[in-house]
């Protein structure tokens, strides 16, 4: 996978700090996301059920080396707002996040962030779209990214945990 497939991945997994756990499970089947970033968009495809986006979402908001000193999340309607403050890998970030519509049908999620001592970041728009059932060859957890290459999320989260230093969170017992 190219960089800017591993940074859609990231996108897609971790765009949220912390703030996972005030969305809800998207409707299980499979989701067109496109993401755009200065007018360059790519497009995947996403393959989830219940059990798969809750793992992602809970990965999401308690990635190691992360700690918010503010985490503000406000609904109004179909429209939640996250505001959020964050030290990632010793930086601090300030993230600003709507995301609108509905996660059983079409979303649109928007997220400014801008690093400490550094320039606010371009807005990243992420649209998703459900298109119904996953197909017959695809599990969850499941994506294709726009190369056509297709990984699953639940396997590189595995490996990920395999990798871990001895003691780190999510290292296997004995590693």
């Amino acid at each position: 996978m190219g960089r800017t497939g591993a940074a859609l991945l990231f996108l897609v997994v971790g765009v949220m700090p912390a703030s996972a756990v005030d969305l809800p499970t998207r409707k299980a089947g499979l989701w067109e996301i496109t993401t755009d970033r200065s007018g360059h968009a790519m497009t995947m495809q996403q393959c989830v059920d219940a059990a798969t986006d809750q793992a992602m979402q809970t990965r999401a908001g308690t990635a190691p080396q992360r700690d918010c000193s503010k985490h503000d999340v406000q609904k109004s309607g179909n429209t939640t707002t996250i505001d959020a403050v964050c030290t990632v890998a010793g930086k601090t970030r300030s993230s600003h996040i709507v995301i609108t519509g509905s996660f059983d049908s079409a979303y649109t999620l928007t997220v400014t962030s801008q690093a400490e001592g550094q320039p606010a970041g371009q807005p990243v728009t992420l649209n998703a779209k459900w298109l119904g059932p996953c197909a017959a060859d695809q599990k969850p957890g499941d994506m294709i990214m726009p190369n056509g290459m297709k990984m699953n999320i639940q396997n590189m989260q595995n490996m990920q945990k395999g990798m871990a230093p001895p003691g780190a969170a999510g290292a296997p017992p004995g590693h």
